[in-house]
């Protein structure tokens, strides 16, 4: 029974999901399924020829005396075919993985092009554009169009991350100081979870993405409200909290179009308040979520760069309300 339930946890691990290589919606992402499958079923014959050449070894070796001049000129034919086979196989295989892979990166330069930033431990996406007025980044969550091919510009502010996103495509490392890039494709519209798939540090595990693939139309109008400054507050805890944030040290560290707060080193929030979670992942975006944060990030993401800023619990509620409100 015991052998039973742990079989099932493990194999729980190969179910295609919201993140599974198996659960293939984009073409890049489908070729290394099948070089994936490719492999599993090479390996399993190599397996099984091993296993039979094995036991067929032991049985002849107990039906002949040792040092017998026939035993040892065809067991030096078995090594020596192993040998070949295994030279064969071995470039079979590298030659299909580097054709498999080399499609990870297709693009074309008339392609949409979005600037991917790794940095510890959240995700900033510039989207570019040629008129710079239509320029705007967001942070953890990224929208693309679906059946469109979409340009990543990969790099990283502080150490290695890695963006991988395995239902659309395969792995890519972001390197301070380099351009990698990377070319994203959805087949279909739905949400795509990502994970940083290099060790960065402390918070690694929790430096995760979300990839929304939209239709064309969707896309667009997605696009046209993000270029948009942020709205002013109409409540008044929100236009309350709107003052306590340009007075906190928050409006040093981060961006919110369209008011005073030019801060580069946090992510943008201008529109914080559409986006499904903060924090590249670790908390749902609600206002209690929102709160608690801003009341102690250490605690929730101990090692992060946000500071603990000191607030009432009025002033609190007010930030709260203002940060929710940005969409």
């Amino acid at each position: 029974m015991k052998i039973a339930a742990a079989c099932t946890l493990f194999l729980s691990g190969c179910a295609a999901g919201t993140q599974s290589a198996l659960n293939a919606d984009g073409p890049a992402a489908s070729e290394l399924r099948s070089l994936i499958l490719l492999f599993v079923a090479v390996c399993g014959v190599v397996f099984v020829l091993v296993m039979s050449v094995m036991a067929w070894a032991l049985v002849r070796r107990k039906n002949q005396a040792p040092g017998e001049p026939q035993s040892e000129r065809s067991m030096g034919r078995v090594v020596n075919g192993a040998i070949v086979m295994t030279f064969l196989v071995i470039s079979f295989l590298t030659i299909t993985s580097f054709y498999a892979t080399n499609g990870v990166d297709r693009g074309r330069d008339n392609q949409p092009t979005i600037a991917v930033r790794g940095q510890q431990w959240w995700w900033q996406f510039t989207y570019l554009d040629a008129d710079p007025a239509k320029t705007f980044q967001t942070a953890n969550e990224l929208h693309i169009p679906v059946g469109t091919d979409v340009r990543l510009r990969l790099d990283a502010t502080d150490v290695i991350h890695s963006f991988w996103v395995p239902n659309l495509t395969g792995k890519q490392d972001l390197v301070p100081g380099r351009d990698n890039r990377l070319t994203l494709h959805a087949s279909k519209a739905g949400i795509y979870r990502g994970q940083c798939a290099e060790f960065c540090g402390l918070q690694h595990s929790h430096m995760a993405l979300l990839v929304i693939a939209e239709e064309p139309e969707d896309y667009a109008r997605w696009l046209e409200s993000q270029r948009e400054t942020a709205a002013a507050p109409t409540d008044g805890d929100a236009a309350a909290g709107e003052l306590v944030f340009m007075s906190k040290p928050c409006a040093a560290c981060h961006t919110i179009r369209g008011t005073e707060a030019s801060g580069t080193s946090g992510p943008d929030l201008t529109h914080v308040g559409s986006r499904s979670m903060i924090a590249a992942g670790r908390l749902e975006n609600t206002r209690g979520s929102v709160a608690a944060w801003i009341a102690d990030p250490q605690t929730l993401k101990p090692g992060n760069n946000m500071p603990l800023v000191p607030l009432t619990g009025e002033e609190l509620r007010q930030l709260s309300a203002y940060m929710s409100g940005l969409r």
